[in-house]
């Protein structure tokens, strides 16, 4: 035997392993795709498709007119291969591809679309979007339940949408890649929780093809029109609430992307993808009640706040007094940052409770995270010291809290919020009065009338406008903000492509595709 040339084989195959540890050659590539989640109650109903996971899974099984670009997140055409507008900007004209289809083989038509769209206006429905399709003639009227004479929505022939606004909006055409506008089969249109069912039918590039209470696994719709630029056959889904075990797998190759893991159990923590995000945490007061529904009262309470203490910098990562995250061209908004005893007690005895005599107990319903807890905690005791406030707290998981905040049986709500399209109006527009959105029960028109007017508005007249919008909120103290949230992610892209770190933090599922690998020079496979 030579053992100099054995010797040699086995340093050429250890340095190999070292360089390249998880990854594999040209011809290996994995067979399937795997994301991992935490459980929840998974929603794939268009109509109520609500948080980020479950619009980032629906950009794989539905694709409306228009599609987010995987980066810029700008408008791209998806069904609708193209689309004319009017002189005076209020008539859009959409032509649908004649190779459209469902994973079924049915084509996708412009009644779909109507019919999809009145389903989510449905008086009573409880679309949480439907006040989006606000900007379009009748629609709002029509959610509300009011005698519509012409609905701006209207089918052309079978591959021509007409879609008229109320006036122009500049935002438009940004909100059709909201998944609210997707259309559905026509099987799933009078019936309820359909999209619980083991197998879908959709019209993006994969559809449900197994459904698991721990799983959820997606095959490519090869009758989509754009078949040829999804590469990735399958699609796992997995839902663990185990960072330990996800760190493992992660580690093994066994996923390839995931926002819950273990940081200390990672072999490479260069896979851990960080970028701004547009979004917000904050807590917010129910308005619709006696006393809280006084601003003097709520601006008195937040003006005792200590806003050092609660947005301290070793504690909150991104410290805010706005609601808005940083856009070009959009105001300087004034929030409050600090308190004022003297003007707080001052807003008190005007409002008819001198000192906080009077005072109703308060209740904060919270999701059970250390942080919100923490700042409750900070503004509670902050009460009790100077107006001997009685303070109760309630928690709840993450995903039965969002059903909690639905009622209104507490004064102050915590949440963030990721912006659903990159413009100001996605943070604004759901505090209006009729809004499935608006938690904070909160009526007030100046408000409703400011984002009104902003819909005819375009550049930096508009932003100013809904400046002026976010500024009634915060001196109204409504909104509360604390910090603008980050986005974390764990994955491989020197091992995955078609995924950019964006501020919506959505990653349409088309463009994800394995990296060719290829050995380094000198070194050969055996």
């Amino acid at each position: 035997m030579d053992v100099k040339r054995l010797l040699l084989s086995v340093l050429a195959l250890t340095v190999l392993a070292i360089a390249l540890p998880a990854q594999e050659s040209e011809e290996e590539q994995p067979s399937e795709f795997v994301l991992v989640y935490s459980p929840k109650n998974l929603v794939l109903d268009p109509r109520h498709i609500y948080t980020t996971m479950e619009s980032e899974l629906s950009t794989g099984i539905y694709e409306g007119l228009l599609s987010y670009h995987p980066f810029s997140l700008e408008p791209l055409p998806a069904v609708a291969s193209e689309w004319k507008i009017s002189p005076d900007r209020t008539v859009y004209t959409f032509t649908l591809r004649e190779n459209a289809r469902f994973s079924n083989g049915d084509p996708v038509q412009a009644q779909d679309f109507l019919d999809s769209w009145l389903r989510v206006l449905e008086p009573g429905a409880g679309a949480e979007y439907s006040f989006l399709f606000d900007v379009i003639k009748g629609a709002r009227d029509y959610r509300l339940g009011r005698e519509v004479e012409d609905l701006g929505i209207r089918v052309i022939s079978p591959t021509r949408l007409e879609v008229e606004l109320e006036r122009p909006a500049s935002h438009f055409l940004k909100i059709l890649c909201h998944m609210t506008f997707a259309p559905i089969h026509s099987s799933y249109r009078n019936r309820e929780r359909w999209d619980r069912e083991a197998t879908l039918i959709g019209n993006g590039p994969y559809y449900v093809h197994e459904r698991k209470p721990a799983e959820l696994v997606m095959k490519k719709n090869q009758l989509y029109w754009d078949a040829s630029r999804v590469e990735i056959e399958t699609l796992r889904i997995r839902f663990m609430d185990d960072p330990e075990a996800i760190s493992q797998a992660f580690n093994n190759g066994e996923v390839h992307w995931t926002n819950n893991w273990d940081t200390e159990l990672l072999l490479d923590r260069t896979k851990i993808v960080f970028n701004p995000l547009f979004a917000t945490s904050y807590f917010f007061f129910v308005c619709n009640q006696e006393p809280w529904s006084d601003e003097r009262v709520r601006r008195a309470l937040v003006l005792l706040s200590p806003w050092e203490q609660i947005r301290n910098e070793e504690e909150v990562l991104l410290p805010t007094s706005n609601l808005i995250p940083g856009i070009p061209g959009y105001p300087e908004v004034e929030g409050i940052e600090t308190s004022s005893r003297q003007e707080a007690l001052r807003l008190l005895e005007e409002a008819g409770y001198p000192g906080g005599n009077g005072l109703p107990s308060l209740l904060f319903k919270l999701p059970g995270d250390s942080e919100s807890r923490r700042i409750a905690e900070i503004m509670a005791e902050a009460w009790k010291a100077e107006l001997d406030l009685k303070v109760g707290y309630q928690s709840f998981p993450f995903e039965v809290y969002l059903e909690e905040v639905k009622k209104a049986d507490f004064t102050i709500g915590s949440a963030t919020w990721i912006g659903d399209y990159a413009d100001p109006l996605t943070f604004l527009q759901m505090w209006t009065a009729d809004s499935n959105l608006n938690d904070a029960r909160f009526s007030d028109e100046e408000f409703d009338a400011l984002i009104e007017r902003s819909f005819g508005q375009e550049g930096r007249e508009r932003y100013q406008t809904l400046g002026e919008s976010e500024g009634v909120l915060l001196q109204k103290a409504v909104v509360l903000p604390i910090s603008h949230t980050p986005a974390f992610n764990l994955i491989d892209l020197d091992r995955v492509e078609g995924w950019f770190p964006n501020v919506l933090n959505i990653h349409p599922l088309k463009y994800l595709r394995f990296r060719a690998l290829r050995l380094p020079p000198g070194i050969v496979k055996l």
